[in-house]
């Protein structure tokens, strides 16, 4: 059975955006997109997106040219590219780009997705998909880029989990600029 990977960058107060969106604090460097990136995408053929994190992707990574920040940004480039996006959106009808939009019944579409033939999916979001997905207990690996700093307000990864979940850490990977990779996976 395919699985959903979720990664993102987060503050060691868990926020993923600061209170207006901004993300000038995430530790984004080549060493972080080298390491972070590669693995988590060869082990994935299907993006699943929110609308406006396809809106954002759309305007820009299509026309993407070299050079890249990195290789795990090219590689990035070259698999948003062309993988099939799945977007979930109640305001979208359709979409471009070899996507195709769902609106409702998410719950019942991802465990359609997650029989299908094929690799894991990423789920490629902000924070109200990864949130819904998160309550609904549809993550099955977490890909947790934690950064050395504390923002004290601003967007939480999990703000509308209200149950308990259990995780078991599979992994983590420090960084030399601070930035440890945690992944972990519903235990």
């Amino acid at each position: 059975m395919r699985r959903i990977r979720y990664q993102v960058a987060t503050s060691l107060d868990g926020f993923i955006a600061g209170p207006k969106g901004e993300l000038d604090w995430a530790t984004f460097d080549q060493e972080v997109d080298d390491a972070g990136l590669p693995p988590m995408l060869e082990r994935s053929d299907t993006a699943l997106l929110g609308r406006g994190m396809y809106e954002q992707f759309y305007g820009y990574w299509p026309s993407k040219q070299p050079p890249f920040f990195s290789k795990g940004e090219e590689q990035f480039a070259n698999w948003i590219n062309s993988v099939p996006k799945v977007v979930f959106s109640t305001t979208l009808s359709s979409v471009e780009w070899n996507g195709r939009v769902v609106s409702d019944g998410l719950a019942a579409e991802v465990e359609k997705l997650k029989r299908e033939p094929g690799k894991d999916m990423l789920l490629a979001a902000g924070t109200g998909l990864p949130q819904t997905f998160a309550r609904m207990g549809l993550v099955d690996e977490y890909r947790l880029l934690v950064s050395p700093v504390v923002l004290g307000s601003g967007k939480p990864l999990f703000g509308q989990v209200q149950d308990r979940m259990k995780l078991k850490l599979l992994d983590a990977h420090p960084f030399k600029a601070g930035a440890v990779l945690l992944t972990y996976e519903k235990a």
